[in-house]
Order: C-alpha cells, then structure tokens, then sequence
C-alpha cells in the first residue's frame, strides 16, 4: 500500500516540530526516517500512526485520506502495525499468544493458522509455547514483528526497533528484517538515528534536521549526492575541502583539478565534498599528507590526514596499511562523484 505525506506540519504549544514534511512511499518499499534525537522524526511517525493529528498537510494510504483538515481516522482503524523498541510483549502469554493477541475478531482454527504462518515468516516455528523471559533479545523483535503482521495490516511502522540490541545483533536482525518485510511485501517505515541501520533496511531514506525534512532518496545517492550541506557532513563519514571554481563543474583545490557535481549556484569560492573511498593511499604519488589520527577497524584503518596547508582528509586503508602517527604517506584522489558546494552557502 502507498503512503503520500502532504506537506505536515506539525506544532506542540509555541514549538513547531514538524515543517512542511513532504513524501511518497510506494507499495512494497521500505522508508526510513533519520536524524539526530529532536529533529521530529518520532513526531512523524505518531501521525502517520494516528497517535496525534497533523496541525496541516494530509495523509493516504492509497487512495485513503487518514488525516487532513477535515479527517482524521483514529489509530485503531487504520490497519497500520507498529513495532516498538521495547518489544512490548506481554510476559505472561507465549510467544503464540502474543502473536494471536489481534487475531480475536478470527476463529480458533483461523487464529492458530495464522500464528502459524507468521511464525515461519519469521523464522521462530517451534517457539509457539516459549514465554519472552526466554527469548534473545533478537527472538523478541522477531516475535514483536510476527504480532504486527499477523492482523495484515496495510503498512507496518518500527520506532527504533533495534536500539536496545548490541552492535552485531542490531546488524544482522535489521538485514532479517527486511528480508522478512520483503519476503511478506509489506510496505514499512521505520525511524532511526543510526545510518548503518538505515542503509541496512531501507529503499528510500528522508533525512530530517530541525523538523524539516532535508532530502528523501535512496542511501546511495544521500552518500553520494547530498542535497546540501547538513546531508552531506550527516550521512557518512568526509570532510569538505575548500577550492576555487574552474568552469562550470571543475574546482581546483590542494589535491588538484576535481570535477563532479554542483550543489547550489556555481561561484568562485567553493568547498568540495570528498568521502574517505575518495582519498586512496599510493606510495608512489608525489602527493603526501602526514597521519594525524587513526581507527582500526579490523580490515581497514580510518586514518585522519593532514595536508600542507594544515587541511585534513580521510582514507579509508586496508589494515595491512599500518602506518604511525606523524608518517608521511603518498596518497591520490580517485572519486566517482564530487560534490561542490558554495562556500558561503548554509548548513541546510
């Protein structure tokens, strides 16, 4: 099922927290919401809930109005499943209980082949009897899961669903996890302040900064062409290196020559966008920055370079690349994508 936010906005006393938010979710997709905590993206979610009601704007599901000026369809009707960080299961029913919990308007055989179905959805057949005490924390978001598609709702919303989970539990269940979605073809929205859960799950991605929504694309192009400059320091990891401009997509900076992409009006003073894939380590370039920082990350090294003028980079370095702190290194840029800025242009 489709879902189309309309220009929402929404107001809590004198603070506005929501501005305007504009998008469209086609059936079958996964979206997610990312910002830093108090940028409305929780906010977002409640109204396309039905939790709360839009001070303007309007929102379908299809061809359905759930919320405008004159609607506005409570929570209970609106066939969405909502997943929580918290789980909320009930301990004191099993796992198939919990799962049958909105299954009360269906028959006993119709709810027992329904809790049945989801369960190998899911991937917890033969877990129909455990309680949660028992579960990992990973069995439970499953289970949680399982319950918001048993009813077959229309859409399925997950307010930071893996931020109680380790490191590695919290990648691997979100690849899971949307495999689950995809596999059901369901059509979710999930929030998140965490990028490599929001790469790992979604389609689409809306980045929102200060209640407004900043860019709404796939993760490929918010890594790779970021709609401004709060996108392009938010998402991933760079840094923006000041240059002058050199025709109409060129600038010239103190790596060179670099061409791509202009974000803004072209004008002389320019920063450019350049990612640590960007800045590969070369022992023969006559180019050379000095390491003054580094992050070991098993197969790679995240090192910080410093360049002539006092400018730093990032490189990303296959770890048997081990350099010291103060080493010189030859380093080249190989880019696929530059992105420039105007110097003077603002941070959204």
């Amino acid at each position: 099922m489709q879902l189309s936010l309309n220009t929402l906005s929404k107001r809590y006393a004198d603070r506005t927290v929501l501005h305007g938010v504009s998008l469209q979710l086609d059936a079958g997709e996964i979206g997610c919401v990312l910002g830093p905590s108090g940028c409305g993206k929780t906010t977002l979610l409640r109204l396309i809930a039905g939790f709360d009601q839009p001070d303007t704007g309007a929102i379908r599901t299809g061809e359905t109005i759930l919320s405008s000026a004159e609607t506005h369809v409570p929570a209970e009707r609106r066939r969405i499943g909502m997943v929580f960080q918290d789980h909320a299961l009930l301990p004191h029913l099993d796992v198939a209980s919990n799962v049958a919990f909105g299954l009360r308007h269906l028959t006993r055989a119709e709810r027992h082949q329904r809790v049945t179905a989801v369960l190998e959805l899911v991937g917890l057949q033969g877990y129909e009897t455990a309680y949660p005490h028992a579960l990992s924390g990973g069995q439970a978001q499953r289970v949680a899961l399982a319950r918001s598609l048993a009813p077959e709702p229309k859409m399925i919303l997950l307010d930071e669903p893996f931020s109680n989970l380790d490191t590695e539990l919290r990648e691997r269940l979100s690849q899971e996890v949307r495999e689950i979605l995809k596999r059901a073809g369901m059509t979710a929205l999930m929030v998140t302040h965490d990028q490599l859960e929001a790469f790992a799950m979604a389609d689409r991605i809306a980045v929102m900064s200060a209640g407004v929504l900043q860019q709404w694309d796939t993760p490929y192009n918010l890594y790779h062409r970021p709609a401004n400059r709060f996108v392009a320091r938010f998402v991933g990891e760079g840094v923006l290196l000041p240059g002058r401009a050199d025709g109409d997509d060129g600038a010239t900076t103190e790596l060179g020559l670099l061409r791509g992409e202009w974000v803004g009006a072209p004008v002389n003073d320019v920063d450019v966008l350049l990612r640590p894939d960007d800045i590969v380590h070369d022992d023969a370039s006559p180019q050379q920055a000095v390491v003054v920082r580094k992050a070991f990350r098993g197969a790679q090294i995240l090192y910080t370079l410093q360049l002539d003028s006092g400018a730093r980079v990032l490189s990303l370095v296959p770890s048997h690349h081990n350099h010291r702190i103060g080493e010189p290194i030859g380093i080249r840029v190989a880019t696929d994508h530059v992105v420039v800025f105007p110097r003077n242009s603002d941070s959204s």
